[in-house]
C-alpha cells in the first residue's frame, strides 16, 4: 500500500487527468516526452566525459535522473495548487532567491567555473545551486501579477517592483551571464507587451536593454572575442572558435538520418557537450530529421502554450501562461542558435535536455505553471472580487459546475 501511494505521487499516475482541459493534457504528455528524451540524449552526450573524468560513465545521468525525480514531484504539486496561492507566496521566494543571487559574489560562498560565478556550493563542491535558474518561475509569477494589474496598481508599487526586476537582471549580469540576463529581460518584456503597456514605454525599454547589452560587450573582453569568433570561427579553430567549429562539425557529420544513438564521435572533442552544446550531439546522432523533429516539438509546445494564453479570461493567468511559454521556447531557440552558429556562443542550457539540477527544477516548475494555467482556463472563470490599494492582493471566486465550491486540484 505504501509503495502504491509513493507511485501515485508522481504525475503519470494522476487519476484526475481525464477531467483536465485538452491543452493541459497535451502539455503534460509533451513535457514528459521532452524530459525523458532529454535524459536519453544526456546519457549519450555525457557518458564518455564522465567515464574519463570519474571512471563512471553513468555519473551525470544518475545525478540528472535524481533531479528529474525531485522536479517531477514538485511539478505534480504545482499543477494541483491554485495559481492564486502561487501568486501569494511568489514574492517571498523571489526575495529569498534574489538574496542567494547576490550571495554568489561573497568569497567562500560563490563557485566560479569558466570565469563565471553563478553557483552556490551547498555542503560539498559537487552539490551546486544556480540562483539565476531558480529565480525564473518566480520572476514570471511576479511580473504577471504586476503587469496584469498595471492600471490598478499605485505608482509607488509599480516603481518598487520595477526596481526589484532591475536588481534581478543586474545581479545575473554581474556574474556575468549576459545570455541569462537577456533571456529574463526578453521574458519580462514579452509579459509587459502581452499586458498591453504603452508602445512608447515598450520601445524605450527595448532600447535600454540593447544599450546595456552593447555596454556589457564593450567592457568585457571575453564577450568581444566571442562576437568576433562567431563572425568567423574558422579563423581561430584552436582558440576562441573551437567550440563553435566543433559544434558545426558535429551537426554536419549527422547528415540527414544521423550516425545513430550513442555513436557521436564529435562529443569526444566538443567542450561542454552535455550542457550548452548538447543539441550538436543530438543533431549528429539523429541527423537533420531528428533536429527537425525536436524543433517541431518545441514549436508545438509553444503553439499550445500560446493557445492557453489566448483562451485565459483572467489577465494575470494569461500572462503567466505567456511568460512560461515564452521562456521555455525562447531559451530552446537560443540554445539551438548558438549550436548552429546563428548566434554568438553563450552559456544557456537547452530545457529538459542539458545537464543541470537547477535548470531541470526551474523548467519543470515553469511547465507546471503553464499546465496549471491551462487547467484554470477551463475549470473555472476567475473573477477578481477584492484588491488592496497596491493591486497586489489577488482574491478570486470561481463559478463553475460545482457552484461556489472552490477547486484546489
Amino acid at each position: 500500500m505504501k509503495i502504491l501511494q509513493i507511485f501515485q505521487a508522481f504525475p503519470f499516475f494522476d487519476r484526475t487527468v481525464d477531467k483536465w482541459a485538452t491543452e493541459a493534457r497535451l502539455l503534460r504528455w509533451l513535457t514528459f516526452l521532452w524530459l525523458f528524451a532529454g535524459l536519453a540524449v544526456l546519457f549519450s552526450a555525457s557518458y564518455p566525459v564522465a567515464d574519463i573524468a570519474f571512471k563512471d560513465g553513468m555519473l551525470y545521468f544518475k545525478y540528472q535522473l535524481a533531479w528529474a525525480v525531485i522536479g517531477l514531484l514538485m511539478f505534480n504539486g504545482i499543477v494541483h495548487l491554485p495559481l492564486r496561492f502561487m501568486l501569494k507566496i511568489s514574492p517571498i521566494f523571489l526575495f529569498i532567491i534574489l538574496g542567494l543571487l547576490y550571495a554568489t559574489h561573497i568569497p567562500g560562498l560563490g563557485t566560479t567555473r569558466n570565469a563565471a560565478t553563478r553557483w552556490l556550493s551547498v555542503g560539498s563542491s559537487s552539490f551546486l545551486l544556480q540562483p539565476s535558474e531558480l529565480i525564473k518561475p518566480f520572476l514570471i509569477l511576479q511580473a504577471a501579477q504586476l503587469f496584469g494589474n498595471w492600471n490598478r496598481t499605485h505608482w509607488k508599487t509599480r516603481t518598487f517592483w520595477l526596481v526589484v526586476f532591475l536588481l534581478v537582471l543586474g545581479g545575473i549580469l554581474m556574474q556575468p551571464s549576459l545570455s541569462v540576463t537577456a533571456l529574463c529581460g526578453i521574458t519580462l518584456w514579452l509579459i509587459a507587451l502581452g499586458a498591453g503597456l504603452p508602445s512608447l514605454q515598450m520601445f524605450g525599454t527595448a532600447a535600454l536593454g540593447t544599450c546595456v547589452a552593447l555596454a556589457s560587450v564593450t567592457f568585457r573582453e571575453y564577450q568581444r572575442r566571442r562576437i568576433m569568433s562567431f563572425l568567423d570561427p574558422w579563423q581561430d579553430q584552436a582558440g576562441d572558435g573551437y567550440q563553435l567549429t566543433q559544434s558545426l562539425m558535429a551537426i554536419g557529420s549527422g547528415g540527414f538520418w544521423g550516425s545513430g544513438f550513442g555513436l557521436s564521435q564529435q562529443k569526444l572533442f566538443l567542450p561542454i557537450q552535455y550542457t550548452d552544446f548538447i543539441f550538436a550531439v543530438f543533431a549528429e546522432e539523429f541527423g537533420l530529421f531528428g533536429g527537425i523533429c525536436l524543433l517541431l516539438l518545441v514549436m508545438i509546445y509553444g503553439t499550445i502554450g500560446l493557445s492557453v494564453a489566448y483562451k485565459c479570461k483572467d489577465p494575470v493567468i494569461r500572462l503567466i501562461a505567456l511568460g512560461s511559454t515564452s521562456l521555455i521556447v525562447v531559451q530552446s531557440l537560443l540554445n539551438v542558435g548558438v549550436a548552429t552558429g546563428v548566434l554568438p556562443t553563450t552559456g544557456l542550457p537547452f530545457p529538459f535536455l542539458s545537464y543541470g539540477g537547477s535548470s531541470t527544477l526551474s523548467c519543470l516548475f515553469i511547465a507546471g505553471l503553464l499546465i496549471r494555467s491551462a487547467r484554470e482556463m477551463s475549470a473555472a472563470e476567475v473573477i477578481p472580487i477584492a484588491r488592496g490599494k497596491s493591486g497586489n492582493a489577488l482574491k478570486t471566486k470561481r463559478q463553475d459546475k460545482l457552484g461556489t465550491r472552490r477547486q484546489f486540484s
